[in-house]
């Protein structure tokens, strides 16, 4: 087990959930809301979770998989009632995301959407946030090291809420809580944590650390996860893929791109309930052949980092990843129709991730990403 401090305090390790009660000590929370979902519930996860408490804690599980302002405020309601005075969060990016709203605005006046990235909501968020302990389930997200909350609001926006104030203040990665997560959920979680290895890297703005991190958590990504996928018992495939989606999660601060523009847009279709991992999947390799005459050196870069030739076509070979970790290849097998695509595209271009992405788009862009991972 180590203890890392970058951005934030975080214990890693096979056995460190039991570091717990030091965190919450350490934040002076006595009285947590656990944020998770009745999946992790079910596992008796959260059980474990209780017997490292001084007391049993109040219990918020109607996290949707997309989480919603809507949550947030039923969360918060059950926040104030209980008395409490920090979040637990445990399982993947919902419910850490949700617990960050839930801290926001535990500490700050309503309305939610003031707070929004593109409503210039960023230099809103004060420092005092109500403190959040993450406990990730899941190795994807990197919400538990992430500066941003991805939320829907009730207007039908999926919007980011972005400030250093949000990053969790103690982070528990545990590689054992991931063992025998279905094949499915590990596949679309692991290209998750690869797209934010590669669109943080490819990001135009200058952050050599963050490259470094970038490079670091790709390589362990093609090497340790089909491997994860084949055996979910396999400890050693698991730790890899938990420190790349940390990784992830610390280099993302450099900022995302078109594959992050449109998933956040696609996974505002509340009727479909689209995961973000799977939609990073399938949309990665359409997005770096759009942006290849101007990330050709890096794109070698990459190729060497998870050992590839320096001349291969990488979007090919997560195509072919993808396919192997039975993935989809097509939007269309997701439930996303042409009739979607407006709407889609109008958000995209007005989500944060869009001013990052390695050259600029048009709306005409987007409509021929789309169109591509649609036929």
């Amino acid at each position: 087990m180590s203890t890392i401090l970058y951005l934030t305090n975080i214990e890693f390790g096979a056995g460190s959930l039991k570091t717990l009660p030091q965190a919450l000590a350490d934040l002076a929370i006595t009285r947590p809301l656990v944020v998770s979902d009745s999946g992790i519930a079910a596992t008796g996860l959260l059980d474990r979770v209780d017997a490292l408490l001084a007391a049993p804690a109040a219990r918020f599980l109607d996290v949707p998989p997309n989480p919603t302002e809507t949550a947030v405020g039923e969360a918060l309601a059950l926040y104030r009632s209980a008395g409490c005075d920090g979040i637990v969060a445990v399982g993947g990016g919902s419910p850490i995301d949700l617990a960050k709203g839930v801290a926001l605005l535990a500490t700050h006046p309503a309305p939610l959407t003031q707070y929004a990235a593109i409503e210039g909501g960023v230099p809103r968020i004060k420092p005092a946030v109500a403190p959040v302990v993450a406990i990730p389930t899941t190795a994807g997200t990197g919400a538990e090291v992430g500066r941003a909350a991805l939320l829907s609001l009730t207007d039908g926006r999926k919007l980011g809420f972005i400030s250093p104030h949000l990053i969790p203040k103690r982070v528990i990665c545990d590689p054992e809580l991931t063992l025998g997560l279905p094949p499915y959920l590990t596949a679309a979680t692991g290209l998750d944590a690869l797209s934010h290895c590669i669109e943080t890297f490819c990001s135009p703005r200058f952050n050599p650390p963050a490259d470094a991190i970038a490079l670091d958590g790709a390589g362990r990504v093609w090497r340790s996860l089909e491997r994860a996928v084949a055996d979910g018992r396999d400890l050693t495939a698991r730790t890899e893929m938990m420190m790349a989606a940390l990784e992830g999660g610390l280099s993302f601060q450099k900022g995302l791109g078109a594959v992050h523009s449109l998933s956040h847009a696609l996974g505002a279709i509340g009727e479909l309930k689209l995961h973000h991992g799977t939609l990073n999947a399938v949309l990665m390799p359409a997005v770096l052949r759009a942006n290849a005459d101007v990330i050709g050196e890096k794109i070698a870069r990459l190729n060497a980092a998870v050992g590839l030739s320096p001349d291969a076509d990488l979007a090919a070979e997560i195509e072919a990843l993808n396919r192997r970790i039975g993935l989809p290849d097509r939007l269309s097998a997701m439930g996303v129709t042409t009739a979607a695509l407006p709407g889609v595209i109008q958000r995209a271009l007005t989500d944060h991730s869009h001013a990052t992405n390695p050259k600029p788009l048009t709306a005409d862009d987007y409509s021929a990403i789309l169109a591509a991972k649609l036929g």
